[in-house]
């Protein structure tokens, strides 16, 4: 019995033993599992520790280079307040130096990146400038900061130097458009801003950085001026005729009024700009000038002959159409005695008659090829269209202008377009309205 319970007692003692035993060697393998989790936790405690650090010390590098650009933008911003005090110590004492009651109008080079066009423009000026620089303070006003224009115009001590600086962001209106337009906008309203509030001019002569003058420029804007103060139905005065090839004018002497903005070399009046400024678009200017709305029935003043040239072929895209239009028009190369000129007729009241007079006294043409039947024609002829299209196709045979803005076809008085076609005869394309709102009857 003893020996039973003993054997029943070691057997106990074994399994007990054998339990123990497993019991230790799973707390070994979950205290190994433990070790190894705390380990990895411990490793990737330590890269994330590693990883704060780089991205405190990434944070620090950046608050500093945030600190270096605060301080290169406050030297910038020392830099180009000295640097407008400069220029505005320039425009001042150039100005000064030309101030003179006697004052026609200041005349005002618009430039950009174009030294070598900006030489020749003011060197054309200045030759016929120099006799009557008091009339006439001439300025030119850089639209940025190249500093190959910023050079060359301050190189030249009879003008006065300004320089429009603009860091404001600029957004076109319609994909695809080249800001370049919206720049051009901004640069002449901020100019003529400038010239005819803080310089206090009561006119101002508006040049690009492409273009030559005629030996009476200025002369001819002298006798337009005196003309602009009697009659305020003329909205400006333009240097330019869009037909002015050299095919195309015979008479020096000769000037138009115009339903159409010629612009390239025109003047306009402080009164004009009064009304001008506070809406002036925010691209494509020229093309806005030319809507009738912004006219108010006013109308431009044109020679036959250029007084400008514009020689700036702007890039192979132009190409074909510098060649056409640009280059082969004529400049003005005679010394018109504007003073002794009695102007009169190009008075609203006075031009109206006086251009239905020459038009009634031209011979009508009819049907196709005008340009032959224009050809066997003594004197004046006259050829009427129908509308837009037609008036294309008869501009076309001719080769003048074909191109209309809001309705009007360019240099169009009442609708007419005059040009000579082959000089001297003149060559009138009338529209179908154009007889009636000259007052011209039974035609």
């Amino acid at each position: 019995m003893v020996n039973k319970f003993l054997c029943d007692f070691r057997f106990l003692l074994l399994a007990a033993a054998v339990a123990f035993i497993y019991i230790q060697m799973r707390l070994f393998t979950t205290q190994s599992e433990y070790a190894d989790r705390l380990a990895d936790a411990v490793e990737a405690e330590t890269r994330c520790t590693s990883q704060m650090r780089k991205l405190i010390d990434q944070i620090s590098m950046q608050q500093s280079r945030i600190v270096d650009l605060e301080e290169d933008k406050n030297r910038q911003d020392e830099e180009y307040s000295q640097m407008k005090a400069l220029v505005q110590d320039l425009e001042f004492k150039g100005l000064q130096r030309r101030m003179d009651k006697t004052q026609v109008a200041a005349v005002v080079i618009m430039a950009c990146n174009r030294a070598d066009y900006l030489e020749r423009t003011i060197k054309s000026i200045l030759k016929h400038q120099n006799a009557v620089a008091s009339k006439y303070p001439l300025f030119v006003s850089q639209d940025g900061s190249n500093a190959q224009v910023k050079e060359k115009a301050l190189s030249y001590d009879q003008l006065t130097y300004m320089q429009h600086l603009d860091s404001k962001p600029l957004q076109t209106e319609r994909p695809g458009e080249l800001i370049a337009y919206y720049k051009i906008a901004r640069h002449y309203k901020w100019a003529l801003d400038k010239l005819f509030y803080e310089h206090k001019f009561s006119r101002v002569i508006i040049l690009e950085d492409d273009m030559e003058i005629a030996p009476d420029f200025f002369d001819y804007f002298e006798a337009a001026a005196a003309l602009m103060e009697k009659d305020k139905t003329i909205m400006a005065v333009s240097s330019w005729n869009d037909n002015g090839q050299k095919q195309f004018v015979h008479d020096p002497e000769i000037l138009y009024r115009s339903d159409f903005f010629p612009g390239l070399g025109w003047m306009l009046t402080k009164s004009i700009w009064n009304e001008l400024s506070p809406k002036w678009p925010k691209a494509y200017w020229d093309d806005w000038l030319r809507l009738q709305e912004n006219h108010k029935g006013r109308q431009f003043i044109r020679p036959e002959v250029c007084r400008t040239y514009n020689f700036g072929e702007h890039g192979s895209s132009l190409g074909q159409f510098f060649r056409q239009y640009l280059e082969p028009i004529k400049l003005n190369d005679v010394q018109v005695d504007w003073k002794s000129k009695d102007l009169n007729y190009l008075m609203e009241d006075e031009y109206i008659k006086h251009f239905a007079a020459i038009l009634k006294d031209a011979k009508p043409i009819y049907g196709a090829d005008a340009v032959l039947k224009a050809s066997n024609i003594q004197g004046d002829v006259c050829v009427q269209y129908k509308d837009q299209p037609d008036f294309e196709r008869i501009a076309q045979q001719f080769g003048v202008f074909q191109e209309w803005k809001d309705g009007v076809p360019r240099t169009a008085y009442k609708g007419v377009v005059v040009f000579r076609h082959p000089p001297p005869r003149r060559v009138f394309l009338v529209g179908p309205e154009s007889f009636e709102l000259l007052g011209i009857k039974g035609v």
